[in-house]
């Protein structure tokens, strides 16, 4: 059997990394310096790469020894919520979860508060992001989960089934009804950019009427876009639960679209074995906390 990378191993090469040479690191370690060279070179035939580049008198890492400190930052971390977990019972460190703006702002707040209550001693940062640029960071360990919409493909990710949505076209309160994707010839489609899984479903709704919009509009945040919308730029698709969240319904006109479309779920996706962290959100999301 193999030897897999220990985490002493991994400690010297995070001090490299860190302190932007040997010798700082053998200081912060108390390491000779021999041994902290020897040590750096093994992991590099052991993995057939180049971990470092010099740059100057230090060392900076390359492409590949970015990803390996992603790793080691995650098993560190890890290794760190499971002695305390150990020791007192308690979810300890911090949780890093991304999410679609609209489940921020309509869904996450009384589970997040819930969390913050349960675990007091989870620091919970949460970033903004769209379904696929989310997915990567998920995959890149950048981030330990993220809630995620249909349609996406989770590849190598798990996915817990957590919200349903009932996604709603909107236009200017001025718009005829619309009773099918022919009744938008001509008019702007406001959305996030690509990347967006609502705009992808509204995409392929379009799509199969053969109807391209006019222009698209592309823009950064649930607010504008409903707001360009009221003032009669276009038309766009948004969880109706995150119009009631943000009081805009009164503000447009809200058209059904059919099932197929408006039928919508949240996920939330992770990869590997779950820290503890995110094992108890995954027990409030699954209704089974206490």
């Amino acid at each position: 059997m193999v030897r897999s990378i220990d985490l002493e191993s991994l400690e010297i090469f995070r001090a490299v990394a860190t302190e932007g040479g040997v010798i700082r690191a053998a200081q912060k370690l108390n390491r000779v310096q021999s041994n902290v060279t020897t040590r750096i070179k093994r992991m590099e035939q052991r993995l057939g790469r180049s971990l470092f580049r010099k740059q100057g008198r230090g060392l900076i890492l390359s492409a590949e020894g970015e990803l390996l400190l992603s790793y080691a930052q995650r098993l560190f971390r890890l290794a760190d919520e499971a002695e305390h977990e150990l020791r007192s019972g308690r979810a300890m460190g911090s949780l890093r979860i991304g999410s679609l703006e609209s489940t921020a702002g309509s869904r996450l707040a009384p589970i997040l508060s819930r969390y913050h209550r349960e675990h007091p001693g989870v620091v919970v940062e949460l970033v903004m992001g769209t379904t696929g640029a989310l997915l990567q960071r998920v995959a890149q360990f950048e981030i330990e989960a993220a809630f995620v919409s249909e349609p996406f493909t989770a590849d190598g990710l798990s996915t817990l089934k957590v919200f349903e949505e009932e996604l709603v076209l909107i236009t200017g309160r001025g718009v005829p009804p619309v009773r099918g994707a022919a009744d938008l010839a001509g008019m702007t489609v406001v959305s996030f950019a690509a990347g967006c899984s609502y705009r992808k479903r509204l995409e392929d709704w379009l799509g199969a009427s053969s109807l391209l919009p006019a222009r698209t509009l592309e823009l950064a945040s649930y607010q504008a876009m409903i707001a360009c919308v009221a003032a009669g730029t276009g038309f766009a698709v948004v969880p109706r639960s995150l119009l009631l969240a943000l009081k805009a319904a009164k503000e447009v006109r809200q058209h059904e679209l059919p099932a197929r479309v408006r039928r919508n779920h949240t996920h939330l996706v992770w990869k590997g074995e779950p820290s503890a962290a995110l094992a108890r959100l995954q027990e409030i999301l699954s209704g089974k906390a206490t």
